[in-house]
């Protein structure tokens, strides 16, 4: 390890570097019709490594990544402790045990290991629970040994706590975060250090947009020229409050690159380094193209005075918030994505239950809960153009999701209301009435909050009552209707 470098301890077996080599330029660049020379390409990293910064970050989708690598590795690393962290990001809709297991076989292949360091897991939609038990099956292989450590990433913070208070034992969570977008910095800090799991931040200079760069630069037109990274993040800079407040940013960081003889991205990058909960950031590198191994080890030779923070803190208070949570532009309006959408990521999103119809022609939603069969119901039904969810607890399967957590399973049950909803083709903002019933009424406020937070705007008819609930490791159950326009 470097003394110059500073690294952050994940879990006992997992010690990273705090600025973590990114590779996703690397399916950038082959998406443009670049052919790489794989061999090259890993021998490039070397220079990393070599310098301390021995943490590299990619994905199953991030082209050829893995493979490259798995070369590095093998052939470059001359026995230095790298970490090789990977992410999984299965397509929406039914995902199997074995799925999973071939999931991480095949990123073992790719990454010449026999275990990998830290697998990084990504939900498209939380209403479908498939999400759920991916992390599960992924827990059974950690602890068969196939994986050091189970990482999240964009996930929201309402979910990465009731994935935690499940019992399910994650890390980090890999999140937008950056002076643009600071979404990361409320609930999501908060129950990180709650539960002692690391922010591992993306997205930190924007594509590119918060350097030299673009200072003084007339504003782009989104999609010309630009590469796939500065298209999302230009929609970044739309929404905090366009071109003309992203250059008051850099004037600012332009001139404290100056007071610290560093370049304006060390600063940019420096400020989300000590942020609380934030246990790395990750810098993209174009291999074999751009190396910016000396200018990341600058990071590490200075830190922001409270002056210096105030200056950055007085512009970015300016911005527009970045709406929703970490993650929401993967999931709902605006999806602050490259193409606008989620056309080159996903080519649909399957419904969560299976439905029937009947000869009344009523629709039924079935979840598969034993209670459904046992009980003789519902999830949900569907008769003209009305649909009414009964009594929801926070259950999948033979679990009780969400531990002793009355907010992680106010969370749960919201989420087999909005699946329900989406089986039966409608929506959270077509709910005309909830019912909530919590077992101890010192609860009420926890999950009033979490009502609040999926209803804003929507604000339903309500109720909220103390209620002898059936199941004593229930705390939460929620009813709903919904009108159908």
């Amino acid at each position: 390890m470097s003394n110059r470098v500073e690294y952050c301890e994940l879990a006992p077996d997992l010690k990273i570097s705090r600025v973590l080599t990114g590779l996703w330029q690397v399916a950038d660049m082959e998406r443009d019709g670049k052919t790489l020379d794989l061999e090259a390409a890993a021998k490039s990293m070397k220079a990393y490594g070599d310098a301390g910064l021995v943490t590299f970050d990619m994905a199953d989708h991030y082209g050829s990544a893995e493979v490259i690598a798995g070369i590095y590795k093998k052939k470059y690393a001359d026995y230095r402790p790298v970490n090789l962290l990977t992410k999984w990001v299965p397509s929406p809709g039914q995902v199997t045990k074995k799925d999973v297991r071939e999931a991480v076989a095949t990123a073992l292949v790719r990454m010449n290991m026999e275990q990998l360091d830290l697998m990084q897991f990504h939900a498209w939609n939380y209403a479908d629970p498939i999400w759920l038990d991916c992390l599960y099956w992924l827990e059974e292989l950690r602890e068969e040994g196939l994986l050091k450590q189970i990482g999240l990433t964009n996930f929201d913070a309402a979910h990465l706590n009731m994935v935690l208070e499940s019992g399910i034992k994650v890390v980090s969570n890999q999140v937008s975060y950056s002076l643009l977008d600071q979404r990361a910095k409320g609930d999501m800090a908060a129950v990180c250090e709650k539960h002692g799991v690391k922010i591992l931040a993306f997205g930190t200079l924007a594509g590119g947009f918060l350097t030299e760069k673009w200072l003084g630069k007339p504003e782009p037109k989104q999609e010309a020229s630009l590469t796939w990274s500065q298209m999302k993040y230009k929609r970044f800079v739309d929404v905090a409050g366009g071109w003309k407040k992203l250059q008051d940013l850099l004037q600012v960081l332009s001139k404290l690159s100056e007071k610290y003889h560093v370049s304006m991205a060390n600063v940019a990058t420096r400020y989300m380094l000590e942020q609380p909960a934030v246990g790395g950031v990750i810098v993209g590198a174009r291999l074999g193209e751009s190396e910016h191994v000396m200018d990341n080890l600058r990071l590490f030779d200075f830190r922001l005075d409270a002056d210096s923070k105030k200056a950055i803190e007085n512009v970015i208070a300016g911005f527009r918030p970045i709406p929703g949570d970490c993650g929401d532009e993967y999931r709902k309006p605006p999806f602050l994505t490259a193409s606008g959408d989620l056309s080159h990521h996903v080519e649909a999103i399957p419904v969560p239950y299976p439905t029937t119809e009947g000869s009344d022609g009523r629709i039924k939603a079935l979840s598969g809960t034993e209670w459904e069969d046992l009980a003789g119901f519902s999830r949900a039904v569907k008769k003209g153009n009305r649909i009414l969810i009964s009594g929801t607890t926070a259950t999948h399967g033979a679990k009780a999701v969400g531990g002793n957590d009355p907010a992680a399973q106010a969370t749960f049950a919201l989420d087999k209301i909005e699946g329900a909803l989406q089986s039966l083709g409608a929506t959270m903002e077509e709910v005309v009435r909830t019912r909530i019933f919590v077992r101890n009424i010192d609860d009420w406020e926890a999950v009033a909050r979490v009502h609040g937070k999926r209803f804003k705007g929507i604000q339903p008819a309500n109720t909220l009552v103390q209620a002898n609930l059936v199941g004593r490791e229930y705390l939460v159950e929620i009813e709903a209707e919904a009108m159908v326009e």
